[in-house]
């Protein structure tokens, strides 16, 4: 590839400085917040691809994607330019960047004493690399030394990135190892890179596969770097700075798009396994589910079917219904929404050569097409050859919305799971419609799970407008959080993996996927024994995705009454998850309106505290509570850091306070988690469901945790039906707190608004246990509150 080297001043727009480099580069730094640049190249005034479907600062991106030279949606706030021959300064209030020759961008933020400070360089020896005659890119930057890299979305082994290197292609990654798999499905070329008490994120915005090296590579003519390099594509990267970590990632999932705000049922537990939809009797077991949840008090708020309900012989074939495994698929699905169930149905997006629509599909030129003929593509797929859906084709694309509708909806399921989407598409040069501009495969192989799964979206929505929808997806890339819930693909049963798919969840969690979790008890291999199952549950339902999964190699199904002996453990866990809906729905709120995380990292609430950063089973569901996963067999006490703060941690079943920034061991026998919470905050918890059900739903708690001595703290609650749009017309409950507390007593003052009216009427307030300061509601000595009087 040709390094990129002499440049010379072109032209300043309001919103971008443009370079001419080596007489045929179009180099373009655009300010597009006080905090966020971007760089774009263009080959002879050209793009490699004109378009973004993961850019969406404001709304989502048209059907067709996005111009990629717009820049709605950005302040574009005023900026300083100074040039000279060999030097140009272009700085906002927070972030500059200075160009020198040979072209080389050096990055600096403002610091909290107001000056500018080093972020980070471009590889002084050559930085910006493309292939004169054909694809291939890269970037260099400096690597310094005690950099931590965190992100890169769906990535296998430790949550700090540092000394690795990362491939980008999406794979069916069926049994992976979740220490050190690479590639997986998922395509989020996006880092945070932390030195020096400053965070920036470093977002590439090409869908071409890609690796990214983050110090395993050495080279003796140049300095420590880290590398950027693509297949094809173009150079298009947007640099913001945070300071924090969490800033950071919230300004990602600002640029790229709101996480999308489902329905309360789909933080429930929801039951799946391969074996039922493979049965030959696969409506009566799917059926069987339903009674023995009864029967062992199990909570459950939806069924995933697996592919099996399309199946002809022992392949799969997507909106076939197979009549003898499943004779009344109207009946089935009532049967499960008569007990409170909801129904998720498994789509792939690839038709295989006798499948009963291919001809159909063909006919109507639906599939992407071959590079050298316009036959349609054919590509592995499930022990046989299809061929995949080109869903930048709008008669492909409605398509499928007309058969999600027919074969699905209309029968009476509610969710769509998007499945075996990774497009293994492997002639980069296959043609796509492209919305009347073909684009080869190789540029857009991720958006075609996104567009999947907007079409799906679209066909729910339709279907069903009063309702919010819930969507599964497996892959995609960055922007996926716009439409669906997402996992960790097909996991392998095995401590290590239990131990790895947290630090999996929660690098997803730092790249803006907040609504993630994992195949609990592990999807392939043999099954998990007792005490393996329990931990995974136990460690299952502190993630926003509650599902028990499996197909496992010695044909036994992974069930919460698998082991009577332990299926009292299972229960209770379970229905620790559904005290807990209040406290996750409402973090599914903050998630969509505020762009919070719902895993964290401890470090992210706590970077003043060095010792957080360490490697760690630990994570955070929300802010305030701290769940001490047990991932080693035997084990039956876990010795866990509490972050540092000024008001400590609590401990969740005994109520015991601790003081931050020490190392403590808890008691874990089996039948317990080990969870803390955060001294000042308040936990909203309910009764015990057996599904969600706001007509039902009639207790509510705030379990108070004050802090020690004086100390003030606030928060929020939000309350709606669970399902509709209502809260967009005031249709919901809103309660803001403000806790304040002394050596005497403590204070909580509670404001609400909204019209909704919850089936819960009053609100219980508790304490821990050995508490003994009286606690005043608005000025009040009370335990429990009306709900009507704080209107």
């Amino acid at each position: 590839m040709k390094t990129l080297k002499n440049w010379q001043f072109k032209q300043q727009d309001n919103d971008c400085i443009e370079l001419l480099v080596d007489d045929k580069y179009n180099f373009c730094i655009y300010v597009l917040e006080q905090k966020l640049f971007r760089v774009l190249i263009k080959r002879n005034n050209q793009l490699s691809l004109d378009r973004t479907w993961s850019i969406a600062p404001t709304q989502d991106t048209p059907i067709e994607g996005r111009d990629r030279l717009s820049t709605e949606g950005f302040s574009l706030p005023v900026y300083q330019l100074s040039k000279s021959d060999d030097k140009i300064i272009i700085s906002t209030e927070q972030l500059r960047v200075t160009v020198t020759q040979p072209l080389t961008l050096t990055w600096e933020y403002k610091n909290a004493s107001d000056e500018w400070e080093l972020l980070v360089a471009d590889r002084g020896t050559g930085a910006y690399l493309l292939n004169a005659h054909g694809d291939g890119i890269a970037h260099y930057q400096r690597r310094y030394k005690d950099e931590q890299y965190y992100g890169l979305g769906e990535k296998a082994g430790d949550l700090n990135r540092a000394g690795r290197r990362f491939e980008m292609r999406n794979l069916d990654a069926m049994g992976y190892n979740a220490k050190d798999t690479d590639p997986l499905y998922k395509h989020i070329p996006f880092t945070i890179t932390r030195r020096n008490e400053v965070s920036f994120g470093l977002f590439y915005d090409n869908l071409s596969c890609c690796w990214l090296d983050l110090g395993k590579e050495l080279d003796n003519y140049h300095l420590s770097y880290r590398r950027y390099q693509a297949e094809a594509g173009d150079i298009d990267y947007y640099l913001f700075v945070g300071p924090k970590v969490l800033d950071v990632t919230k300004s990602f999932v600002q640029l790229t798009g709101k996480t999308f705000f489902g329905p309360k049922w789909s933080l429930g537990y929801s039951g799946s396994t391969m074996h039922y939809t493979d049965a030959p009797n696969a409506q009566e077991q799917l059926q069987e589910f339903i009674k023995l949840c009864k029967e062992h008090g199990i909570p459950c708020d939806s069924f995933q079917l697996s592919s099996g309900y399309t199946s002809i012989g022992n392949k799969r074939y997507v909106f076939n219904w197979n009549y003898d495994k499943v004779p009344q698929p109207k009946v089935l699905s009532k049967a499960f929404h008569d007990n409170g169930f909801r129904l998720a149905a498994n789509i792939k997006p690839c038709l295989l050569q006798d499948h009963p629509k291919y001809q159909e599909a063909a006919a109507q030129g639906l599939f992407i097409k071959d590079s050298e003929s316009d036959n349609p593509e054919r590509s592995v797929f499930w022990d046989d050859e299809g061929s995949h859906l080109d869903f930048t084709n709008p008669k492909a694309f409605n398509w499928w919305k007309t058969n999600v509708t027919k074969q699905l909806l209309e029968m009476g399921i509610d969710s769509t799971w998007n499945d075996n989407n990774e497009y293994e598409v492997w002639d980069g040069e296959a043609r796509c419609y492209g919305f009347g501009k073909e684009i080869p495969i190789k540029h857009i192989r991720p958006v075609m799970p996104l567009l999947m799964c907007r079409s799906s979206m679209e066909a729910q929505q339709k279907f069903a407008p009063t309702i919010r929808p819930y969507l599964i997806s497996r892959s995609g890339c960055a922007g996926m959080q716009r439409y669906v819930q997402t996992w960790s693909g097909d996991n392998r049963t095995s401590w290590q993996t239990l131990r790895y798919n947290t630090r999996m969840g929660v690098g997803m969690s730092l790249s803006g996927l907040y609504n993630v979790g994992h195949d609990v008890g592990g999807f392939s291999g043999n099954k998990p024994d007792p005490e393996l199952f329990v931990r995974w549950v136990q460690n299952g339902i502190m993630h926003p995705r509650f599902t028990i999964h499996s197909w496992n190699d010695d044909k036994t199904v992974n069930e919460p009454w698998m082991y009577p002996e332990i299926t009292p453990i299972i229960r209770d866990t379970i229905c620790l998850r559904y005290e807990l809906l209040p406290y996750f729905y409402n973090l599914l709120w903050q998630a969509h309106n505020d762009d919070e995380p719902m895993l964290r990292p401890t470090f992210l609430d706590h970077e003043h505290d060095v010792n957080t950063f360490a490697e760690t089973d630990d994570f955070l569901i929300g802010k305030d509570i701290l769940v001490a996963s047990v991932v080693e067999q035997g084990q039956r006490e876990r010795t866990v850091y509490l972050p540092d703060n000024e008001t400590g941690w609590y401990c969740f079943h005994t109520h015991q306070w601790f003081t931050g920034k020490q190392s403590i061991t808890l008691p874990a026998p089996l039948e317990t988690l080990p969870l803390l919470v955060r001294a000042g905050s308040i936990i909203p918890t309910a009764k015990r469901m057996a599904y969600v059900n706001h007509k039902e739903d009639n207790y509510r708690e705030f379990r108070v945790f004050p802090a020690k001595g004086v100390a003030k703290t606030t928060g929020s609650f939000f309350e709606d039906d669970g399902e509709s749009y209502g809260y967009q017309k005031d249709q919901a409950l809103w309660i803001d707190w403000k806790m304040s507390s002394t050596n005497e007593r403590i204070d909580l003052t509670l404001k609400v608004k909204g019209k909704y009216v919850p089936a819960w009427k009053e609100l219980a307030i508790t304490l821990p246990k050995d508490e003994k300061r009286p606690i005043y509601i608005n000025n009040k000595v009370m335990d429990k509150v009306a709900l009507q009087t704080l209107k």
